[in-house]
């Protein structure tokens, strides 16, 4: 079976109850702790290239509203998203999924199994 990894902070809700889906499938997944451990831009350019920035980056989390309205302005292209990303981790959608080559974003389980 192909190795599954999840990506995302322990105490989110929804990487919560996508590990916990996976766990009651007795499916076997390699959890990341981005905020912790951080995130590489080029793991994060990887999911860009795969998803887009604009799925990646959460602008409806806490961490984004908290940003000043110039700063949240400056993000309008990969880089500056990327740049963010590695700045904020918490700020990068959850959770980030990879499986078989893909990188799926978010909780939606018709999606995950392998």
């Amino acid at each position: 079976m192909a190795t599954i990894i999840v990506y995302g902070i322990p105490n989110c809700d929804t990487v919560k109850k996508t590990l916990d889906w996976y766990k009651k499938k007795n499916i076997q997944v390699d959890f990341f702790d981005y905020k912790k451990f951080g995130i590489q831009p080029e793991k994060l350019a990887e999911w860009c290239k795969a998803v887009g920035w604009e799925v990646l980056l959460n602008k409806k989390s806490t961490t984004w509203r908290s940003l000043p309205v110039v700063e949240q302005q400056l993000v309008n292209n990969e880089k500056m998203a990327i740049q963010l990303m590695v700045q904020y981790p918490s700020i990068i959608k959850r959770p980030v999924i990879e499986m078989n080559g893909k990188v799926m974003v978010g909780f939606n389980e018709s999606y995950f199994t392998p």
